[in-house]
């Protein structure tokens, strides 16, 4: 599977409209281990993006750049920060390239994963969208089909830290209490990345 700057559109039309349904999922989500924006966040960065997706050039470095751009301008919250990270670590990565081939994918994501986890100064297994990003990366590095094993991995995360108390960020503070909870980070993860891949 190659991507090109139309699957880089069609992933932004789709993934907007997923943070559009999940609005009130996602709040709900966060009102119970942190502030209760963060459909807010998503749904206005995925607007942010789609308004001037038109514009984005072919080269699809510059493509995630300018989504990163579009993001961070949306939103100040620390989420919105993270999720700019991780786009304009692959938007390094893939300067000056018009297509990006499937094998990449799993790299691209592992990089974007340590920028996020080095602006953040978290862990892997504090039950955040890091733990998502390294499922996704490590399991795509060993499937064929990487777009299902990307939906895959991003369910799979949630199921095995549902029951784990969260250790990083603000939702550490509900100690036990967010055991059995869902991180809300993960969760828009889990969306951005079906929606991303059509599943």
């Amino acid at each position: 599977m190659t991507i090109t700057r139309d699957t880089l559109l069609g992933a932004i039309d789709r993934i907007a409209a997923a943070m559009e349904r999940d609005f009130d999922l996602l709040n709900s989500a966060d009102a119970a281990l942190g502030d209760g924006d963060l459909g807010v966040t998503m749904t206005r960065g995925m607007r942010a993006i789609v308004a001037m997706k038109d514009d984005l050039p072919e080269d699809i470095g510059m493509a995630l750049l300018g989504c990163a751009q579009a993001f961070t301008k949306s939103s100040g919250s620390s989420y919105g920060t993270l999720m700019a990270t991780g786009l304009m670590s692959a938007a390094k990565e893939l300067r000056g390239q018009q297509e990006i081939e499937s094998e990449s994918i799993p790299g691209l994501i592992a990089g974007a994963r340590d920028k996020m986890q080095e602006r953040g100064k978290a862990e892997l297994g504090g039950k955040t969208v890091l733990d998502s990003l390294d499922y996704v990366a490590r399991t795509t590095d060993k499937a064929d089909d990487k777009a299902s094993a990307a939906a895959e991995a991003v369910d799979r995360a949630l199921e095995d830290f549902r029951d784990k108390p969260a250790t990083v960020g603000r939702a550490r503070i509900f100690g036990e209490k967010s055991i059995g909870l869902d991180d809300p980070g993960m969760l828009a993860m889990q969306s951005v990345v079906r929606a991303a891949v059509d599943k």
